[in-house]
């Protein structure tokens, strides 16, 4: 049984990771952090955590944790990975991996480095809805793709618990680090090919502050396929998935929902020719008993700190776009 601590219990913790460890069959939590010790023994007793810390260099030192999870504000993750690595803690952290790609490399190389297991969460690769699309199209079941789009927004008022959102000095930007990431990484996973070049577009308003309220990726693959990924912390929640290929298309209109079952449509000549049904609710379990399994030497973690490092090569050129005006080359990480 690998012990998790959770560096950072907030909303996300709550909200997912708990009910994940509550499911899953090789892992449990048991420490905390939180900024303040007096929140952090209360969400400790209120879930039934051991150990609660308001230091996450404390929390990774605790010889009552094997392996650390880190699901801090985005601008944390660097010295909090660095933490669990100085530790020789195995180290699972939440996307986007950093503010920028050198804070990417300098965890990367800081793992290999020490020879500690670093791996990122990027959870809806574990969606049976993402593998399912991923093995039709592998299986040529839309023939070559062309278009792919993954979409993803909410809405995201002052009274979101992530107070941080649109503080750019936390948060890095807006959507498109927040929820782009996601729809990236989707993308590249079901595709099984890299991006080389994006341009893109933005826009914020009054309550965005420094960072965009919405935006729109355009996304150059590798082997030609064309993506385009809409984000906006302005309009209502939706997840579509969207594959279009010679000879057919594949959909799911909340692709990476993980709340209620999902259908995949697999479409050609205008009519539905196949449909699957998809269920999502043991993700956050089965992301984190393979991590535990990678600790325990069973197997191989299958989405390691470099996913993360790439993805956030992409949101760079992403964000130059937005400043240039122009398509920007992606840097390919060397694995």
């Amino acid at each position: 049984m690998v012990r998790f601590g959770i560096a950072g219990f907030g909303l996300h913790a709550v909200k997912r990771l708990m009910p994940g460890f509550a499911w899953s069959k090789n892992c449990r939590v048991t420490a905390l952090s939180r900024r303040n010790i007096t929140d952090a023994k209360q969400s400790a007793a209120e879930y039934g955590i051991p150990l609660a810390f308001d230091s996450v260099a404390d929390l990774c030192a605790s010889p009552e944790v094997d392996a650390v999870l880190v699901t801090t504000p985005n601008s944390a993750h660097l010295a909090d990975v660095l933490d669990a690595v100085d530790a020789g803690k195995p180290v699972l952290c939440e996307k986007p991996l950093g503010l920028n790609a050198d804070e990417c490399r300098q965890m990367v190389k800081a793992a290999r480095h020490k020879g500690v297991l670093f791996g990122v969460a990027h959870v809806f690769r574990f969606n049976e809805s993402v593998r399912k699309s991923r093995e039709w199209v592998a299986a040529g079941r839309i023939g070559r793709p062309v278009f792919a789009r993954s979409e993803f927004s909410f809405f995201a008022d002052a009274s979101h618990p992530r107070k941080w959102l649109y503080d750019a000095s936390i948060a890095g930007a807006g959507p498109i680090l927040d929820i782009g990431v996601h729809c990236i990484d989707t993308l590249r996973f079901i595709l099984q090919d890299e991006v080389v070049r994006v341009s893109a577009s933005a826009v914020s308003d009054e309550r965005s502050g420094d960072v965009e309220s919405a935006a729109l990726l355009n996304l150059e693959f590798s082997r030609g396929t064309l993506g385009t990924v809409p984000v906006s912390y302005r309009a209502e929640y939706r997840t579509p998935i969207e594959l279009v290929g010679e000879t057919g298309v594949l959909r799911a209109d909340d692709g990476l929902n993980v709340e209620h079952p999902i259908e995949l449509q697999l479409r050609r000549d205008g009519a539905v020719a196949e449909t699957k049904t998809a269920s999502n609710e043991l993700v956050y379990a089965l992301q984190v008993d393979a991590f535990a399994d990678a600790v325990g030497g069973k197997s191989q973690f299958p989405i390691p700190g470099e996913e993360g490092w790439q993805n956030q090569e992409i949101l760079d050129a992403a964000l130059r776009s937005i400043k240039s005006g122009k398509a920007e080359m992606v840097v390919r990480v060397v694995r």
